[in-house]
């Protein structure tokens, strides 16, 4: 098995040194060649010469410097793209995720399953994050219908061929997950050791999980537009309802202010019509949002054709 481990690299100049010598160490007993990517997210401090010094220190490491800082996920889609082996290993760079779990990833990434997740055997943050955690996952659960949203993490393994579904995906506010989603339903989850931060503190603060959780819903669920579909529907409704009842009263003598009835009558009437009509924008809207998200209309699993990509499918030139 041909591996590529990709390493989104921020603040990270002090845990870069180790963290691509445990590889060094770790993989080649698990696979039969590997490449190291690591890809500096516009870091302010001196990570990009770490890496760069790295890169040069070992054959297998490549070192990708972006413009600036895009986040996690976007650093992570550009070393996905970069990678030129049959496997992607994602990992963070605080040591967190050790080397020699590797190896476990790969194992439990059988022929029946394209996408593994890397689950602690313990919660390795805090009370409040972990719960911002949880509501991120539980969002991508329900609202973006994203199977086994529970087990994600951001030590993952996966086959490169996964990527072709994600071929559109443009913008600022990626999320590799649900674009693997997009590709495949054959996932799986595996037990495995988390170690400590080694330094530093994490970039995801609660509140910037519950930013990505906001953009996760409207960035890539047409949910909350549907929603609104849903409540012009029901104000449509309540009122015709309502002029039922006022033109009612008025027929029986109950109403006895001038002009009640046709004012009632018309707000009860066209405030409905307003909520529907925009209900129905709505799901047009969301429609065309949906085709200009890159969604894939197909992924190709494997080629046999003369197009194939030899190093992905066996790893040589």
């Amino acid at each position: 098995m041909l591996v590529s481990v990709v390493v989104p690299c921020y603040r990270s100049a002090k845990t870069l040194p180790r963290l691509v010598e445990d590889l060094s160490h770790a993989l080649p007993d698990a696979t039969t060649g590997f490449e190291i990517i690591l890809v500096v997210d516009g870091s302010p401090d001196d990570t990009w010469q770490v890496a760069s010094e790295l890169a040069n220190k070992y054959p297998e490491t490549r070192a990708l410097r972006l413009a600036r800082n895009y986040g996690q996920h976007n650093a992570i889609i550009a070393g996905v793209r970069s990678a030129q082996y049959e496997v992607v290993v994602t990992m963070d760079d605080d040591l967190q995720h050790p080397a020699d779990q590797v190896p476990v990833l790969l194992q439990a990434l059988t022929d029946d399953i394209d996408l593994v997740y890397g689950v602690p055997k313990e919660e390795e943050h805090g009370v409040v994050r972990s719960f911002s955690s949880r509501l991120v996952k539980a969002a991508m659960a329900s609202t973006l219908s994203v199977q086994n949203a529970k087990s994600i993490s951001a030590f993952r393994a996966f086959r490169t061929f996964l990527r072709d579904g994600f071929d559109g995906l443009d913008g600022p506010h990626a999320s590799v997950d649900v674009a693997l989603s997009w590709s495949t339903t054959r996932i799986a989850q595996t037990t495995v050791r988390m170690e400590d931060r080694a330094e530093g503190r994490s970039n995801y603060t609660t509140w910037m999980l519950m930013k990505h959780a906001l953009t996760l819903i409207t960035g890539y669920s047409t949910e909350p537009l549907r929603l609104v579909g849903y409540l012009g529907f029901i104000c449509a409704v309540f009122g015709v309802g309502l002029f039922g009842v006022i033109i009612y009263k008025y027929a029986v003598g109950a109403t006895t202010v001038a002009g009640f009835t046709t004012i009632a009558s018309m707000v009860a009437l066209f405030s409905g019509a307003q909520m529907l009509a925009l209900g129905v924008l709505g799901e047009y809207v969301g429609r065309l949002h949906s085709g200009s998200m890159g969604r894939p209309t197909y992924v190709i699993r494997e080629r046999t054709d003369g197009d194939a990509h030899p190093d992905i499918t066996t790893g040589t030139d």
